[in-house]
């Protein structure tokens, strides 16, 4: 999915949630790459800026750019800390031109599709067990259950997990598992069938969780727009796909 945003003029930013992605960002004239969340992230950003961005889906995105999701979780990195010069200065050269045109962001979005899709076929193709490990935990299926869907033992999973999502089973399956959640809620679904429809024992610890992961209350998170993280608002959309597809996804 390709992505872009403006800072509204009162700076008040909505937190960009785990969702188990990686991210290719063009912010303040350059590309970056923001790693898979364990946490919210607040960018610190000035009113009427502009970000745009291509969001890679769960376990894709290490491939297509080049770096294992451990050595990046938590982090925004600078294309140029791990691209060749000759790389970053081109894929640079493409999106400012693109940001300064009078077609504005979409001609944004469609520079950055350019450079993520350019990668995406330079890139060996991702590990062939991402697809079933992503589909068991994003279904609520156990971190052994899972393990045994995709022909590994639960040890093996979680050192290809590492690499590919930047966290192991167990973390993934709790962000799969508060998306989950917040789409429910956010539809008006009552919050004690939220909680046992997701996966929760109860609705106090689909509370506590929410808080640990999120750093605000569940009722906080359901008076934000209903968007995903770092996107155009309202836009309702959350997803992502293997090969950038501007803000029209395919898969």
């Amino acid at each position: 999915m390709v992505w872009s945003r403006i800072i509204p003029v009162n700076g008040s930013v909505a937190p960009v949630l785990p969702d188990g992605c990686i991210d290719l960002l063009w912010s303040d004239g350059r590309l970056m790459i923001a790693g898979p969340d364990t946490q919210a992230h607040t960018p610190a950003t000035e009113p009427g800026a502009v970000f745009a961005g291509v969001r890679f889906a769960p376990g894709t995105g290490p491939s297509i750019i080049g770096l294992s999701g451990d050595e990046i979780r938590d982090q925004r990195v600078p294309v140029d800390a791990f691209r060749s010069a000759a790389t970053v200065r081109r894929a640079t050269e493409i999106v400012a031109s693109a940001a300064h045109s009078p077609l504005g962001r979409p001609a944004l979005e469609a520079a950055l599709e350019a450079v993520a899709t350019e990668w995406f076929r330079a890139s060996p193709p991702p590990d062939a067990a991402v697809t079933g490990i992503v589909a068991g935990l994003r279904a609520g299926a156990s971190v052994a259950a899972t393990a045994g869907a995709v022909g590994l033992g639960v040890r093996a999973l979680h050192r290809r997990c590492l690499p590919a999502f930047g966290y192991g089973p167990k973390t993934l399956a709790k962000i799969f598992r508060l998306n989950r959640a917040l789409d429910l809620a956010r539809r008006g679904v009552p919050l004690a069938v939220v909680a046992f429809t997701a996966g929760y024992a109860d609705q106090a610890h689909l509370s506590r969780e929410v808080k640990a992961m999120t750093g605000a209350s569940l009722r906080r998170l359901l008076g934000a727009p209903a968007q995903p993280p770092d996107s155009l608002p309202g836009s309702g959309a959350k997803s992502s796909t293997l090969l950038p597809s501007g803000s029209r996804s395919v898969a």
